[in-house]
């Protein structure tokens, strides 16, 4: 885990890798969890029997499950030590190349791709690559924007 204590160590930091998370199972009840939640009931999400003769061979998860993980998993990669605050800022960038599979294990490997200055602190732009144990395209690839104020 990569932990910065000043703005200065994360500018230095540019174009660093920040690591790479645990393993983490995603379970049909995550998906159902997640369905509910946003009202997405489609069918090649939680409609089991369906989605096993479906084009993927089993229930697949949102990808917007799969990016809503990144906060979790890059909280094992990065995290700021003496900020006021950090917030989620945005997304540049967002790719959904691989679908994951209900019991499939997924991990974020994550890299500071941009920084720059702002008032009282500074913007990241990571990019994380959400893989998929065992396949060779990732689930998921985003650029995601944080903001640290120190």
């Amino acid at each position: 885990m990569r932990v910065f204590t000043s703005k200065d160590e994360i500018i230095a930091a540019k174009g660093e890798q920040l690591g790479a998370s645990e393993w983490l199972t995603i379970t049909q009840e995550q998906i159902n969890q997640f369905a509910d939640a946003t009202l997405d009931h489609q069918w090649i999400h939680v409609d089991v029997d369906r989605a096993q003769q479906g084009p993927f061979g089993a229930p697949i998860a949102h990808g917007f499950l799969t990016l809503s993980l990144l906060s979790k998993l890059n909280s094992e990669n990065y995290r700021f030590e003496g900020a006021k605050m950090g917030i989620n800022y945005g997304l540049n960038k967002v790719r959904f190349p691989n679908p994951v599979k209900v019991g499939s294990r997924i991990r974020s490997v994550a890299e500071l791709a941009d920084v720059t200055e702002v008032d009282g602190g500074v913007q990241l732009t990571v990019k994380s690559t959400i893989e998929i144990e065992g396949e060779a395209k990732p689930a998921c690839v985003a650029e995601g924007l944080t903001r640290v104020i120190f």
